[in-house]
Parts: C-alpha cells; sequence; structure tokens
C-alpha cells in the first residue's frame, strides 16, 4: 500500500502520515510504503492522489488545503468530486507569539498597540493564504486593526526572524517550532486560535477569551481516491479510529500538541465541506490572493 503525504519528509504532518502508515500496516497485514509528495501547500500530492486508481493500494494524507485552494486559484482536482474521505485524523494548535520587545503582553495589549500603531507591526507567517495568515486576516476584520504582513516559506526562518526582532509577532501554524522557545523565555505567548487552551500552554488564554470568535487550526484527515468501495472505507476507518486511541499514540501526538479527532467517513466529509465554505468566505472577505 502506498500512502501519500503531501508535505515534506521530517515536519509534524510527515509525522502524522507516518503514524496512520503504521497503524494500517499492522491492521491489514501489510507493509505501507510513505511517498513524500510536497509542494504548493499541499496541493501537489494531493493532486496525485485524486488521479491514483481506486483500488485500495494508494490511499493518502489530506489537510485543510482542500478547504482553502479551491478559493485561491485552479487547482488540480475537485475537493467534493476526486476523494473518497475516510477519517478525520487530528488539528494542530496554531499560536500567536512574540518577541519580548513588544510592549504588549497580553492579546488585548496587543490589539491597544495594534490600534496605536496600525500598519506598524510586522508579523509573520508561513506563507499567503496558509492557515496562520487567515488566522490573521480574521483577528485583523475582528478587532479592528492593521498589521503589517510578511510571509515567510516556512516555519524555521519565520521564528529566527522574531527572536532577532525583524518581526514583533508570529502567527505558527503550530506549537512544535516556537514551544522549545516559549519555555526558554525567548518568546511570549499572546493566544492559542483554538477552541480551548493547549495543554501543553494552559496558561496561554484562547482569541475567544479575549472577545474574537476567532479559529484557525489546521487539520489533517485521510483519505483515498473517489471510487473507494464501501468495504475498503470501513476496514481502514476502523483501523485508523481503534490505532488513533491508542495511548501511545495519543500521548505522541499531545506532545506535539496535535488534538485526535477520528471521525466516520460520513461525519469527515461533512466537515471537508463545512470548512470549504467556511475558509471560502474569510478568503473572499480578506481579499487574499496568491500571486
Amino acid at each position: 500500500m502506498r500512502l501519500i503525504v503531501p508535505f515534506p519528509p521530517g515536519g509534524p504532518t510527515d509525522f502524522i502520515g507516518r503514524a496512520a502508515g503504521s497503524i494500517l500496516s499492522e491492521a491489514l497485514g501489510q507493509p505501507v510504503l510513505i511517498e513524500n509528495r510536497a509542494g504548493a501547500n499541499g496541493t501537489i500530492g494531493l493532486e496525485t492522489l485524486a488521479k491514483s486508481a481506486p483500488d485500495g493500494y494508494t490511499v493518502g494524507l489530506t489537510a485543510i488545503t482542500l478547504a482553502t485552494a479551491p478559493h485561491l486559484g485552479k487547482v488540480p482536482f475537485d475537493a467534493f468530486k476526486d476523494f473518497t474521505y475516510i477519517s478525520n485524523l487530528v488539528s494542530m494548535t496554531p499560536l500567536i507569539v512574540a518577541n519580548p520587545q513588544l510592549p504588549a503582553k497580553t492579546l488585548p495589549e496587543l490589539v491597544a498597540y495594534a490600534k496605536a500603531n496600525p500598519g506598524k507591526i510586522a508579523y509573520g507567517t508561513p506563507g499567503i493564504a496558509t492557515v496562520p495568515h487567515l488566522g490573521a486576516e480574521m483577528l485583523q476584520t475582528a478587532a479592528g486593526i492593521k498589521l503589517n504582513h510578511v510571509p515567510y516559506k516556512g516555519a524555521t526562518q519565520q521564528i529566527q526572524d522574531l527572536l532577532a526582532g525583524a518581526t514583533l509577532v508570529d502567527f505558527q501554524s503550530s506549537l512544535v517550532v516556537a514551544l522549545p522557545n516559549v519555555r526558554a523565555g525567548k518568546l511570549r505567548p499572546i493566544a492559542v486560535l483554538t477552541a480551548r487552551r493547549s495543554p501543553l500552554l494552559p496558561e496561554v488564554p484562547t482569541v475567544a477569551e479575549a472577545g474574537y470568535k476567532v479559529q484557525a487550526a489546521p487539520w489533517f484527515g485521510f483519505g483515498g481516491p473517489a471510487g473507494l468501495t464501501p468495504e475498503m472505507v470501513r476496514r481502514m476507518n476502523e483501523a485508523l479510529v481503534r490505532g488513533m486511541q491508542n495511548k501511545d499514540t495519543l500521548e505522541r501526538f499531545h506532545n506535539i500538541g496535535a488534538i485526535v479527532h477520528t471521525s466516520s467517513a460520513e461525519e469527515f466529509s461533512a466537515f471537508v465541506r463545512s470548512e470549504h465554505a467556511r475558509w471560502g468566505e474569510v478568503i473572499r472577505s480578506a481579499g487574499i490572493k496568491l500571486d
């Protein structure tokens, strides 16, 4: 069995794909080969998955890209026609973090400072139209502030520039890169963009606690090309739902700030449709376009 991960090896998304592959391999009694097809924020790998034969031997990690990319331009797949959705898997914990030079220590203070200095606070994200960027746009609209967006090509350079003071605020897609610097006191956590506080940073409030209805958590699920048989879907769904609830697996995901959200195939399909509609509205309202 070939499992397509539409992101580079080594990061948290690769870890999620390999965990799912290990679960399937053990449950189905056959080897699972991980194939990283990175590029275009996941679009290249998702295209490969969509165009694969529906024989049950090619499956893959699906991502929030399915709900955002179609609103940003032409994509080589149809999110509703080209995939068989099997189960939701996890969501990450996006974090707003600041350089200690920033006078603001809380989100209300950041909003007040931004209103006093419109367009002068530079904030980093992993790139245009990434989930952190969309979350930042939502917050700016909700709070009535204007920040200066600095897009990067990933979280590593983003954090390095924040530590150096080139930017003062950062919107991170997960806790993985920022957390060590937060715990070392080099960066100041402001808020998480999830519905609940993170167990890894229980003292850090959610954006909603400051009065702004903003949630922007990257999610990853599992699927295959359109046309998988109900029996194939059932077997893989049962294996993933059971395997993802394993104590060791839950702990490994907890340690990277990921929250397990397994579901039925029907629930996951409905979730993708709802996310497609939600992010389409955000992207249109913010006028976000890819160059």
